[in-house]
């Protein structure tokens, strides 16, 4: 295994990872900090107060604080100055998308507008189109909407049926279908809109306005969260769109759409982090408030175990999200230092990272889950009254788990990206997992011996990897041909490989942390890994021995198991302890403070 300065797509795998070369929250630029604290300031004054209006789909409020954002520049973060934007780095548009992440709905329509709003026609528009879009988009006069899927075509997008005929005169191209769940579509001026042309076999994308002939908007639709984001669905009927209006090539629409969802899912693990800190926040509270028994529920151990659970899964988030975001911007920046233009540059480092981007978007999203759900929990009868906050957290968690492609479609594209990374030429997975499962019987290794705390982690971590590495090479030998169809085990394994990169992660910015605070400081963050190494090694030997259970049998599942015990047995922690004092923080400061 050798170190690397920015660590390739799935190469955390096989490669160690170095805390000096990773990227952490705590390394933020004042500019950063201060885009940051506008983000804040506009979500206290401008969303929270209204949160209630907003679900209830006051006319136009939606829409006005669309425009607003864009008068602060907020929607121009990710767009370059000569459009009418701010150009800044990668890294500063996840922040961005993090601290409005807390923002439920509104939230949910910045993503769609920044995003799959906007950046398919800066990445793949001529420059007229860009010209003619880009500063309307940025300056928030016109609002961006994406319309990929249909009835019948959701995580199966190219199989939709609209369809696009050019005209006698050559000018346009006629669409004629039907889109449905288009966020922002009740007041979007332009979208995206996906077509095959003629009897093409892969959809061509288009930029279509909202004014243009042909185009109708169906009534909002009735959803179980995000109640204020506008969700309609949209009819193209005889609806003629400039030739020039096309994104790209013709049949390249298909690659647009995975090219988006990848920045999509990548800017949704950050999306979830300012809703993770906020549960989080009204969870403590109200249990820094609420007495039962004479005490304040706080105080129980059943609530502290919930409280540090919350921080450890929103800390590992947090950890995994921007070592993630920084080794795009790097590998942008170097794109572009090679000669590359810009907008390849970003479109081949997102490509890059596609399992990463995965692993964040099912990771975070779960994480969410879990912490608005344990909210509701800590709230007890009141966290199930919609005048609590918490009833909005928890509605408004569960799309997460839908949006960007389903986390069962990503758990796949993470399990199929290691497949094609093992399968590379330069890549010795294959031969690695042969060699760990021919010596599984004289492995002897133990963490006694070491003294060092990082080095300890560091030693659970290389395990960890063999771990993944044995269980992909033994069921991709076993099952041959039949591997692609076993999707229960490429999800155990993609299971294995989220544990892994967020423990890794969370253990590097500890690591990096111990140079900015004292060492009374850095216990606490220590506690959180200690914790979460401890559930991931549990997690990963489950999820390898249902693997390993699903094609050996006899002999060969025993010598299996025996290797991925030995490969996920960390030293005993006394987790209770290491809960009750994060949870103990967590109470002081009443506040998610880590």
């Amino acid at each position: 295994m050798e170190n690397k300065k920015v660590l390739k797509g799935g190469e955390f795998l096989i490669c160690e990872s170095v805390a000096a070369d990773i990227f952490i929250l705590e390394e933020f630029s004042e500019e950063q900090k201060m885009i940051a604290g506008m983000c804040q300031d506009f979500l206290d004054k401008e969303v929270f107060p209204v949160l209630d209006k907003i679900d209830g789909m006051e006319p136009g409020l939606m829409r006005s604080l669309v425009a607003k954002a864009g008068e602060l520049g907020l929607l121009g973060i990710s767009v370059p100055e000569e459009y009418g934007g701010f150009g800044q780095s990668f890294v500063t548009s996840m922040l961005s998308s993090d601290i409005l992440g807390a923002g439920f709905s509104f939230a949910v329509a910045f993503s769609a507008h920044t995003g799959i709003g906007t950046l398919p026609i800066l990445y793949y528009g001529s420059e007229e189109t860009k010209q003619k879009y880009l500063p309307k988009l940025a300056s928030g006069e016109w609002a961006g909407a994406y319309c990929l899927t249909e009835p019948n075509a959701g995580s199966d997008a190219n199989s939709g049926k609209t369809k696009a005929v050019l005209s006698e005169d050559g000018k346009h191209y006629i669409l004629n279908g039907q889109k449905m769940w288009i966020t922002n579509g009740g007041f979007a001026d332009v979208l995206t809109v996906f077509a095959k042309i003629d009897n093409d076999k892969i959809l061509s994308a288009f930029v279509v306005e909202r004014g243009f002939p042909g185009v109708t908007f169906n009534p909002e639709e009735k959803k179980m969260g995000i109640k204020g984001s506008s969700t309609v669905q949209i009819f193209f009927n005889d609806c003629k769109v400039p030739v020039e209006n096309m994104l790209g090539k013709r049949g390249e629409g298909f690659r647009i759409a995975v090219n988006i969802l990848h920045i999509g899912r990548i800017k949704l693990g950050a999306n979830v982090l300012g809703a993770q800190r906020r549960a989080t926040m009204h969870s403590v509270n109200y249990a820094n408030e609420r007495k039962q028994f004479g005490s304040l529920i706080s105080n129980f151990g059943a609530i502290k175990f919930k409280l540090a659970e919350q921080v450890i899964r929103t800390f590992v988030s947090e950890s995994a999200t921007y070592r993630t975001s920084k080794y795009v911007d790097d590998t942008i920046q170097a794109h572009v230092a090679g000669g590359m233009a810009k907008p390849q540059a970003y479109l081949e480092a997102i490509g890059e990272y596609a399992m990463e981007a995965a692993i964040l978007k099912v990771f975070c999203s779960e994480a969410l889950d879990y912490v608005v759900d344990e909210a509701v929990q800590i709230h007890g009868g009141m966290g199930f009254s919609a005048e609590m906050p918490v009833d909005r957290a928890y509605r408004d968690s569960r799309i997460n788990r839908i949006f960007e492609g389903t986390n069962e479609i990503n758990r796949l594209v993470i399990a199929d990206s290691f497949l094609k990374f093992a399968k590379k030429a330069d890549a010795p997975v294959f031969s690695m997992a042969k060699l760990i499962y021919e010596n599984i019987e004289s492995f002897n290794e133990t963490s006694a011996s070491i003294n060092d705390y990082f080095a300890k982690k560091y030693f659970y971590i290389k395990n960890f990897k063999k771990a993944i590495i044995l269980t992909l090479g033994r069921a991709y030998e076993s099952l041959c041909k039949q591997y692609s169809g076993e999707q229960e085990v490429q999800m155990n394994i993609s299971d294995m490989i989220m544990q892994l990169f967020a423990a890794e992660s969370a253990i590097l910015r500890v690591e990096k942390l111990q140079g900015m605070k004292t060492a009374d400081e850095i216990k606490i963050y220590k506690d959180i890994i200690d914790c979460f190494v401890h559930d991931a090694a549990a997690r990963i030997y489950k999820s390898g021995i249902d693997a390993f259970a699903s094609f050996a049998e006899g002999e060969e599942f025993y010598k299996l198991q025996n290797g991925l015990q030995k490969f996920t047995t960390v030293e005993p922690v006394n987790i209770k302890e290491a809960r009750r004092r994060i949870a103990a923080k967590l109470s002081e400061d009443n506040r998610y403070n880590f």
